[in-house]
């Protein structure tokens, strides 16, 4: 589907980073010996990814393409070095152990989590995306079930208006209002266009 429609996918750091997060405790179950108290792989992992998001953390206030330019100076020599450091110790692992998924998954994931360095308006982790439809699947039960195509349609339809509309910073009751009472106007492409979340919020700035 991504290849027929020219998507590009993007992967979630913060994933990874959970990855080898839950191989170092599984590492550290009680009763489990850590020989020579060894600084582990899962912590080596979990320390190169760290100097990424710190990277992030120290541009988070840029415009896109000065993040770009940071990420390619700074960033992209760092993901070099751990991807070349994942595939040189995978094989030292145990194929059944937590690290070793870990590390399997990182690599499999690899081409889709380098992407964020490539452009400016992407973040290293989806994390905000995330968060922002949280409330919305957690009632995903109360509409598991529509009672035709169409219906599930409408609703997808209006679900996403309203997750947009709060992602733009609009108050959803306002902004269905807002454009139920212009939508009858609305007879040119360009009209419909005003009336998404993001162009009835540059009207209101």
């Amino acid at each position: 589907m991504c290849k027929k429609e020219g998507i590009i996918q993007v992967g979630c750091f913060d994933h990874v980073r959970r990855q080898f997060t839950d191989a170092k405790k599984g590492e550290a179950k009680p009763g489990k010996k850590v020989k020579n108290n060894k600084v582990s792989k899962a912590d080596i992992a979990l320390g190169k990814i760290r100097k990424l998001y710190a990277i992030e953390e120290a541009i988070k206030g840029l415009t896109a393409p000065e993040k770009q330019a940071r990420r390619q100076q700074e960033s992209k020599p760092l993901l070099d070095d751990l991807h070349q450091w994942l595939q040189k110790n995978i094989t030292r692992l145990v194929p059944d152990s937590l690290t070793h998924k870990a590390m399997s998954y990182a690599l499999n994931q690899w081409p889709k989590l380098v992407v964020y360095c490539e452009d400016g308006d992407i973040n290293i982790s989806n994390a905000a995306a995330e968060n922002a439809i949280r409330p919305f699947t957690l009632g995903r039960k109360n509409w598991l079930f529509s009672d035709t195509p169409k219906g599930a349609k409408a609703s997808a339809i209006y679900y996403s208006l309203i997750e947009s509309a709060k992602a733009n910073g609009l108050e959803p009751f306002e902004y269905l209002n807002h454009i139920l009472k212009e939508l009858p106007y609305a007879d040119t492409v360009e009209k419909l266009e005003q009336l998404l979340p993001w162009a009835v919020k540059a009207a209101q700035e």
